[in-house]
Order: C-alpha cells, then sequence, then structure tokens
C-alpha cells in the first residue's frame, strides 16, 4: 500500500488553477509565485495594470492578486476595466496593498490583504476562492 503524503495531495487537487498575481514589487512577486506554486497552483505575473489585462486576457486565471499602487494605472482602474471585458469580468479578485484604507478601494474583491499579510490567510482565502 502506498501512502501518499498529504500537501502531494494537496497539490494534485490544486493544479489546473492558475493565479494571475500583479504587482510591482519583485520581491511580492517572487514571493505570492513561490508561495502560490508551492501549494500546486500554475502562475503568471505582470507588473503593471496595462501587461495585467493582457496576461488575464490571454492565461485566462483563475483567480488574480492585485496591487493598488503600481506605475502607470492603478489597481481600481485596472480593475474597472477588468470587470467591462466579458472574458475576465468573473475572475476573482484579491487585493493585495501597503496602502491605508485599501479595503475601499475595490468593493467587489473576494478579499483585501494589507502589507505584511499573514500566508496562511491569504492561502485560505485562495482555496476557498477556487473551491
Amino acid at each position: 500500500m502506498t501512502i501518499v503524503p498529504a500537501i502531494d495531495v494537496w497539490k494534485e487537487c490544486n493544479m489546473g488553477h492558475k493565479i494571475l498575481v500583479v504587482d510591482d514589487d519583485p520581491n511580492v512577486v517572487d514571493y505570492l509565485t513561490t508561495l502560490f506554486e508551492d501549494h500546486g497552483y500554475q502562475t503568471c505575473h505582470a507588473p503593471d495594470a496595462q501587461t495585467g489585462l493582457e496576461m488575464a486576457r490571454r492565461e485566462k486565471p483563475d483567480l488574480i492578486t492585485l496591487d493598488l499602487e503600481m506605475p502607470g494605472e492603478w489597481g481600481p482602474r485596472f480593475y474597472r476595466k477588468m470587470s467591462q471585458d466579458p472574458e475576465i469580468k468573473n475572475t476573482p479578485v484579491i487585493v493585495i496593498s501597503g496602502m491605508s484604507g485599501n479595503e475601499y478601494a475595490i468593493g467587489k474583491a473576494v478579499a483585501t490583504l494589507t502589507k505584511p499579510f499573514d500566508r496562511e490567510q491569504l492561502l485560505k482565502i485562495v482555496r476557498d476562492t477556487l473551491m
């Protein structure tokens, strides 16, 4: 009888779920993509809102994490444009930002976390959203 470690079962269940990380901080992008990939999710990332929209249209992610303060267009404008695109408008968004008052920026986000955030809390939100 072969016993499969719980983490391998977790990863197997998450395979196929893709998360788009939209953030201009390479350290945050690296942290989030590593965290998600270590838990079996596929990832892609974009350093700004415009690239994020293009990636979302091309990659069709199951979930997007979104920073609010980025060069060029900022997070709420990204969300507004995303909401008007029939192909990606229903993609759930988790706001992850260091900006104060961030919980009011995107009212329809499934969650809003403030940097620094708790990794277990984020993983629970992701897991609950993608189930």
